[in-house]
């Protein structure tokens, strides 16, 4: 028996690269894992690329209301933890006036986060040996801000903001904490990383970008007992650029 068996471990936007690394590190790692994602088909291709039909459960789920989140949560056993990845990364449009992609934005990245960590802490406080734990994915963006991306920037920076407010309101019971990916080598930054990997990689002090899985081991040690005393922390895996 490893700490993670029988544990649910449920997360979303589950199809994309540091999702289905992630998933792959708590799978190894002996947990259940529930994907959920807005396409079917990338979530196919998901569990087709990690084998594990046994302890995997996908879900086609946009998370566009109180159900669909409810759903995310209820379908199967309570998870363990939560790990909310899903959002999107769309340039501004170049007309002032169009708000739409600020709505989805914000939509996409924070208000189903705030749906989801909130009834996480009503329904899955307490359901664990340890406290639960929620990770949200924040990002280089809310600390710096994305030079094309202002929605993008301000959605990550609201995540920040609820990390803070949901670790004082939902602890001893859960402990809320995020990463801050830099440029991960996934198919969200393949767009960034061709317009302008040079200036990129100029500002990381390895040198190099991430793989998806250098962000999922971080995300894995915040839900496991290593990490018993870390609480409401936005982890940086930037190689060193926000403090270089």
């Amino acid at each position: 028996m490893t700490f993670y068996s029988e544990k649910t471990i449920l997360i979303t936007g589950g199809a994309g690269g540091i999702g289905v690394e992630s998933a792959r590190v708590f799978l190894e790692a002996g947990a259940r894992v529930r994907l959920v994602d807005r396409s079917t088909d990338a979530l196919e291709r998901a569990a087709q690329a990690l084998g594990a039909p046994g302890e995997l459960q996908v879900q086609t789920n946009g998370l566009a209301d109180q159900e669909d989140c409810m759903r995310a949560l209820t379908d199967g056993p309570l998870p363990y933890a939560l790990v909310h990845l899903a959002g999107i990364s769309l340039p501004d449009p170049e007309d002032t006036a169009d708000l739409t992609l600020f709505d989805e934005t914000m939509s996409a990245n924070v208000r189903n986060g705030y749906q989801l960590g909130r009834l996480f802490h009503a329904h899955c406080a307490g359901t664990a040996e340890l406290p639960t734990r929620v990770v949200f994915a924040c990002s280089l963006a809310f600390r710096r801000g994305g030079l094309d991306r202002i929605a993008y920037s301000a959605a990550k920076g609201a995540i920040a903001g609820m990390v803070r407010a949901m670790t004082r309101r939902f602890a001893p019971a859960v402990h809320v904490n995020a990463v801050a990916p830099g440029i991960i080598l996934t198919p969200m930054s393949r767009q960034l990383i061709a317009d302008r990997a040079d200036k990129l990689m100029s500002e990381i002090p390895i040198r190099r970008f991430a793989e998806p899985r250098e962000v999922a081991t971080v995300i894995e040690f915040l839900c496991s007992p290593a990490s018993s005393y870390v609480n409401g922390q936005i982890i940086n895996v930037d190689g060193g650029t926000i403090h270089s």
